[in-house]
C-alpha cells in the first residue's frame, strides 16, 4: 500500500505500546502475523487504485461512484481507526485483530463478487470497518511482544517487509487486472488472511491495555457521521451544483456533526482526541503539515492511475509498474532521514521534504512533447520520492518529540488519523476540480478538432466520466477518433490542473514546518 495509505506514525504507535515479552518462537509467529495483516491492508490501497480505470469501465460507473469506492473504505478506517485501538486495548489485542481479519476478508470476497458499483461501495464500508479494527491492533501486538532491546530490530523487520508489501502491490495489482479482472485483486486478499488467522489464533498471545480508559462512542460516531456528510456533500457537488439540496444540506450537516465532535472531545472524560495536544506548537505544527502533504499525495495516487490508462493509454501493468520508484525511493531512503533529523532537528527536513515533493508534484504538471516514461513520468516521480522520503521518518520524530512519553502512543495515532482523514477529504475535493476542469477543457479540444458541434450531444451523465466517456450515439464514426483523442486530452488537462494543487499545498506543508517547529526539540 502506499505511504498515503501506510499512514505516517505507524511506527511510533508501535514503539509506544507497553511491552509484554514472549518467547524467541513466539515473538516469529508474532512478527510474521503482524507483517502478513499489515501487509494485506497495505496493499490494498495501490493495489484498488490501479484497478479503479478498469473497474470503472466494466461497471460503467461515474467518476463520483469511482470515488465512493475508494472513500468508503477511507471513511470508516479514517473515522474508527483510534476506536479500533482503544478497542484492541480494552478487549484483547489478538480478538480484535482476528475479528477485524475475518471482517477484512470477508467483504474483499463480496467486493469482489460484487454485481454492481454501489454493491462495491457497501463492501467496501465494511472492508474499512475491518481495516480500523486490524491496523491498530496489528501494532499493539507486535509492540507488546517484544521487550525495549528487541523492539527496534522488530520495527525494522516489520518497516522492510511492508516496505517490500508496499512496493509488490501495484505491480502484482495491475498485473492481475490485465490478465484476470479487477476481481482477483480482491480475491488477492483471501489465502493471505487464512494464513494470518491461522497463525493468531494458534501462536499469538493474547495481550490486553489494563489502564484502558473507556471507550469514546459518542466522539467516534460525531466524528463519522462529519466526515461521511462533508464527503458525500463534496462528490455530488459536480453534478447537482452547490445550489442544490444534496450539495449543501450534507455540507452543513458535516460541519455540525465536526463542531459537536470538537465539543465532545474538549469535555469528554476519555477523548479519543485530546485537545489539548494541539496547545503545543510543534505538534500543530506536524498535523498540519500532515493534513496538507498527505492530502495531495492522496490525491495524486487517486488520479494518477486514471491518467496513465485513460488519457496516456498505459496496460494496468505497467501504470501499477510506473508507481514502483516512487514507492522504493520513500521506503529506502526513509531510515537515513530519519537519522538526519537525530543530528540537526525535525525542523530542517520538514521545510525542505515538502518543498522538494512540490517540485515532484510540479513536474507532473508539465506538458511534454516526449512521451517516453523515462524522460518524462519516472522524474518526476523520482522527485516526488526523494521529497516523501525526506519528510516521512522526520515527522514520526517531530510528532514523539512533541509530547510527553505518556502522550506518545495518542499522538502518533493522531497523526496517523489526520493522514487518513486528509486523503479522504483531499480525494473528494479534487474531484470537483478534475470534473470541472474536464468539461471546459473537453468542449475546448472538440472545438480545437473542427467538433464543435459535438460537445453540446455529450451528455451531463456522460462527462462525468470523465476519461471513460464514451463519443455520443450517433456520432459520425469517422469522427469517433478525433471525439476519443479530446476525451483524452481534457482528462490530461484536469490531471495537470490537479498536480498544480497538489504542488501548492505541498509548499503550504514546507511552510507549517519552518512556522510550527522547531529546529531541535528533544522531549
Amino acid at each position: 500500500m502506499s505511504v498515503a495509505a501506510r499512514g505516517p506514525c505507524d511506527e511510533g504507535i508501535l514503539r509506544a505500546t507497553e511491552p509484554s515479552p514472549c518467547s524467541a518462537a513466539t515473538a516469529r509467529w508474532v512478527l510474521a502475523a503482524t507483517i502478513l495483516g499489515s501487509s494485506m491492508a497495505f496493499i490494498d490501497g495501490t493495489v484498488v487504485n490501479v484497478a479503479l480505470p478498469v473497474l470503472q469501465k466494466d461497471l460503467q460507473a461515474s467518476v463520483s461512484s469511482v470515488q465512493w469506492v475508494v472513500e468508503a473504505y477511507a471513511l470508516f478506517l479514517s473515522a474508527l481507526v483510534l476506536v479500533g485501538g482503544a478497542l484492541a486495548d480494552r478487549f484483547g489485542r489478538r480478538r480484535v485483530f482476528a475479528i477485524g481479519v475475518a471482517l477484512f476478508a470477508a467483504s474483499s470476497a463480496a467486493s469482489a463478487l460484487a454485481p454492481g458499483v454501489w454493491w462495491l461501495v457497501a463492501a467496501r464500508a465494511v472492508q474499512g470497518i475491518g481495516a480500523a479494527l486490524l491496523v491498530p491492533s496489528s501494532l499493539a501486538i507486535l509492540g507488546a511482544a517484544f521487550s525495549s532491546r528487541q523492539r527496534g530490530r522488530a520495527v525494522g523487520s516489520w518497516s522492510s517487509w511492508t516496505a517490500v508489501a508496499g512496493a509488490v502491490g501495484p505491480v502484482a495489482g495491475g498485473w492481475l487486472v490485465q490478465v484476470a479482472s479487477w476481481r482477483a485483486v480482491f480475491f488477492l486478499n483471501l489465502p493471505i488472511a487464512a494464513a494470518v488467522l491461522a497463525i493468531a489464533l494458534r501462536k499469538v498471545p493474547e495481550t490486553r491495555n489494563p489502564s484502558a480508559g473507556r471507550l469514546d462512542l459518542a466522539g467516534a460516531l460525531a466524528a463519522t457521521i462529519g466526515l461521511a456528510a462533508l464527503v458525500f456533500g463534496l462528490i455530488e457537488a459536480p453534478a447537482a451544483g452547490w445550489a442544490d439540496t444534496r450539495t449543501w444540506a450534507p455540507l452543513v450537516l458535516g460541519g455540525l456533526a465536526l463542531a459537536a465532535f470538537v465539543l465532545v472531545e474538549w469535555r469528554g472524560a476519555h477523548p479519543m482526541v485530546p485537545l489539548k495536544l494541539f496547545r503545543v506548537r510543534a505538534f500543530a505544527g506536524a498535523n498540519l503539515l500532515t493534513l496538507f502533504l498527505y492530502g495531495a499525495l492522496a490525491a495524486t495516487f487517486f488520479l494518477l492511475p486514471f491518467e496513465l490508462i485513460q488519457a496516456k493509454g498505459y496496460s494496468a501493468s505497467r501504470a501499477g509498474a510506473a508507481l514502483l520508484p516512487l514507492i522504493v525511493l520513500i521506503f529506502a531512503l526513509s531510515r537515513a532521514a530519519g537519522a538526519l533529523a537525530d543530528r540537526v532537528g525535525s525542523r530542517l527536513p520538514l521545510t525542505v521534504g515538502p518543498a522538494v515533493a512540490a517540485a515532484g508534484f510540479f513536474l507532473l504538471s508539465v506538458r511534454h512533447d516526449d512521451t517516453r516514461y523515462v524522460t518524462t513520468l519516472l522524474p518526476a516521480l523520482a522527485v516526488l520520492g526523494l521529497g516523501m522520503a525526506i519528510t516521512v521518518a522526520p515527522l514520526t520524530t517531530a510528532v514523539l518529540n512533541a509530547v510527553d512519553e505518556r502522550d506518545t502512543g495518542t499522538a502518533s495515532g493522531i497523526n496517523n488519523a489526520v493522514a487518513r482523514v486528509a486523503g479522504l477529504l483531499a480525494i473528494a475535493a479534487f474531484g470537483i476540480v478534475a470534473a470541472s476542469v474536464f468539461d471546459r477543457a473537453l468542449d475546448r479540444r472538440l472545438s480545437e478538432a473542427g467538433l464543435s458541434a459535438v460537445a453540446p450531444k455529450i451528455p451531463a451523465a456522460e462527462r462525468r466520466k470523465l476519461g471513460a466517456a464514451e463519443p455520443p450515439p450517433g456520432a459520425n464514426p469517422a469522427e469517433a477518433p478525433g471525439i476519443r483523442k479530446a476525451i483524452a486530452a481534457a482528462l490530461d488537462d484536469s490531471f495537470r490542473v490537479s498536480m498544480r494543487i497538489s504542488a501548492g499545498l505541498a509548499l503550504l506543508s514546507s511552510v507549517s514546518a519552518l512556522a510550527l517547529i522547531r529546529g531541535r526539540s528533544p522531549r
